[in-house]
C-alpha cells in the first residue's frame, strides 16, 4: 500500500515536471496536472495539501539531482593539473547539465523554478546553479588568470556563467544545444582562455579614436 502511495505521488510529481518543462511553470494547471498523472483531484490533494506543493516537489528534486551535477563534475577537480582544473570540470558540468536538461523532465522545469514553487527570476534555482558554478570556477583558476581572485575581477568566472547560461537558455528552444558534443564543442574552444592565461584579452590597450 505505501509503495503504491509513493508510486502515485511520483506519477503527480512527474506529470507537474513535464508540463513546467515542456510549457514553463504557467502551463502547470490542476485539471492538467491530474489528466497527466491519471488521478483525480482527491487523490491529489491527498498526497500534497495544494497544487503549489507539487511545484516545491519538483524544485526539491531538481536541486538535489542538480547539487549533485555541480559536485560530481567540481568534485575530483582538485586532482587535476590547477591549470586545467577550471576547464575540465566545467567540461563535465557542461556534458551533464546537457544530458540531464535533454532526458530529466524534473531537472529541465525545476532550474525554472524557485524554493517556494513560483518563478522569481531572481531566486530561480537556475540562478543558484550559476551562481555555484561561478564560486567553483573561481576557486580552481591560477593565481595568474584573468578570472583569479584579485583585482582584475572575475572575468572567466563571469564567462563561464554566461557560457552555461546560455547553453541552457538556448536549448530551451533547439535542444541540440544541450548534447554532449554541441557542450565539448564549446568548451574545448574556449579552452586556450582557461588554460593559458596569457591569451586573454588585453584591457590594457588603448582603444582607437574614430578615423585613425
Amino acid at each position: 500500500m505505501q509503495k503504491r502511495a509513493e508510486q502515485t505521488r511520483q506519477a503527480i510529481v512527474r506529470a507537474t515536471a513535464e508540463l513546467i518543462g515542456d510549457d514553463g511553470p504557467g502551463a502547470a494547471g490542476l485539471v492538467d496536472i491530474c489528466r497527466g498523472a491519471g488521478v483525480s483531484r482527491g487523490a491529489l490533494y491527498h498526497h500534497f495539501a495544494t497544487k503549489e506543493a507539487v511545484v516545491v516537489a519538483v524544485h526539491t528534486q531538481a536541486r538535489r539531482k542538480a547539487t549533485a551535477l555541480v559536485d560530481a563534475a567540481f568534485g575530483d577537480a582538485l586532482s587535476d593539473p590547477l591549470d586545467t582544473a577550471a576547464f575540465t570540470a566545467l567540461s563535465r558540468f557542461g556534458s551533464a547539465l546537457g544530458r540531464a536538461l535533454s532526458d530529466d523532465l524534473t531537472v529541465r522545469a525545476g532550474l525554472q523554478l524557485d524554493p517556494d514553487g513560483s518563478a522569481d527570476p531572481a531566486r530561480r534555482l537556475r540562478q543558484e546553479v550559476l551562481s555555484a558554478v561561478h564560486r567553483r570556477v573561481s576557486g580552481l583558476l591560477p593565481p595568474d588568470a584573468p578570472g583569479a581572485p584579485g583585482p582584475e575581477g572575475q572575468d572567466l568566472a563571469d564567462l563561464a556563467m554566461v557560457v552555461v547560461a546560455g547553453l541552457e537558455s538556448l536549448g530551451r528552444t533547439d535542444p541540440a544545444w544541450w548534447s554532449p558534443g554541441t557542450s565539448d564543442r564549446v568548451w574545448r574552444t574556449l579552452r586556450r582562455l582557461f588554460t593559458d592565461p596569457a591569451s586573454a584579452p588585453d584591457d590594457t590597450v588603448t582603444p582607437r579614436e574614430p578615423g585613425e
